[in-house]
């Protein structure tokens, strides 16, 4: 049989997939991180077989969060059909033999072929693209064009992100101000509000920088929780939502095994929470960093503006001066959190 046609026990075809994955999400995995990586490992097996062996210079690259492993039972397919520059016709009919039975079983994709050269032109034009590409992972056809291509995209994320980083703060800052706060809206975009999971993926982009790096403290467990609400969600409403309606929550409550709503909301805003916490955390370290690397010796000490006795302000955050001395000064905590 063609790897298109695929065989019983294995996910190779449209049907024997769909078939596969319909028992996946309903009983044979445990909810949470264990169903959502067997999720993606079962659609890796499929979408491999469809490429079949393409042979080199063609590499079937998963990116965003299917590269991250977090798909959810309605997220979409981010896809990326890497090649090396070979015939055009043969790439176009490598493409509609991965593209069209994904359509066929109605799931969302989002689809893109280009040689290495293009992906790093389209991730210099396009911030969402860079940072789709920092998670890329490998699914099929030839190793060694991805992890060239993962090892390229990060050195370039590296190298520019003094001039990236403000970029994507002012992007989770408009984000923000469109979507509200998380932990303080009655029907809460679980993906786009503050303290959601795009800043999940912000806080990740950051430490990939290695300029900075988020407080790790209960960061990847509210994570956790902001993508099982997810994939409740997805299973309750059999739609590709992201948003926790009012009319939804009971029914989502209850799929977590939580009381009632009320309990849902408090769970999701604790998680929301504990991420804005951390953003705000990180976002300060890298203008602190950034500040830094803009100084110059010989222009002088960056300002430290007193504040109290023995506490002052530098770079936007409250520290001890430089002749505090906290073991002999038992009230400098009062002074500090009263300043």
């Amino acid at each position: 049989m063609t790897p298109e046609s695929g065989r019983p026990g294995d996910p190779g075809g449209p049907g024997n997939y769909a078939a596969a994955r319909l028992r996946l999400l309903d009983r044979e995995a445990r909810p949470g991180p264990p169903r959502r990586r067997a999720l993606s490992d079962l659609t890796d097996a499929w979408l491999a077989s469809l490429l079949g062996d393409a042979g080199e210079g063609v590499a079937l690259v998963a990116v965003g969060g299917y590269g991250r492993g977090e798909l959810s039972p309605r997220s979409d397919l981010d896809l990326l059909l890497l090649h090396t520059g070979r015939d055009t016709r043969e790439v176009a009919a490598l493409a509609d033999r991965i593209w069209y039975p994904v359509w066929d079983l109605g799931i969302a994709l989002d689809h893109s072929v280009r040689t290495p050269g293009e992906a790093e032109r389209a991730a210099a034009g396009d911030l969402r693209v860079q940072l789709g590409l920092l998670d890329a992972r490998h699914v099929a056809g030839d190793p060694e064009l991805t992890a060239a291509l993962r090892t390229r995209m990060l050195a370039r994320w590296r190298t520019g992100a003094h001039r990236l980083l403000p970029e994507l703060r002012e992007a989770v800052r408009e984000r923000a101000r469109r979507h509200g706060e998380l932990r303080f809206l009655l029907e809460p975009d679980l993906k786009e509000a503050r303290g959601g999971l795009r800043d999940a993926t912000a806080l990740r982009a950051v430490a990939a920088s290695w300029l900075a790096d988020a407080p790790r403290e209960g960061l990847d467990e509210a994570h956790r929780t902001l993508l099982d609400v997810r994939d409740a969600l997805h299973l309750g409403t059999g739609r590709a939502t992201d948003r926790l309606a009012l009319q939804d929550q009971d029914q989502i409550a209850a799929a977590l095994a939580l009381p009632d709503a009320d309990a849902l909301l408090r769970r999701v805003y604790e998680a929301a929470r504990v991420v804005s916490y951390a953003c705000d955390v990180t976002w300060r370290e890298v203008d602190r960093v950034l500040s830094a690397r803009r100084f110059r010796p010989g222009r002088g000490r960056r300002a430290r503006t007193p504040l109290a006795e023995g506490v002052v302000v530098q770079d936007g955050e409250v520290v001890l001066a430089r002749t505090a001395r906290p073991e002999r000064d038992p009230v400098l905590p009062l002074r500090a959190a009263a300043a």
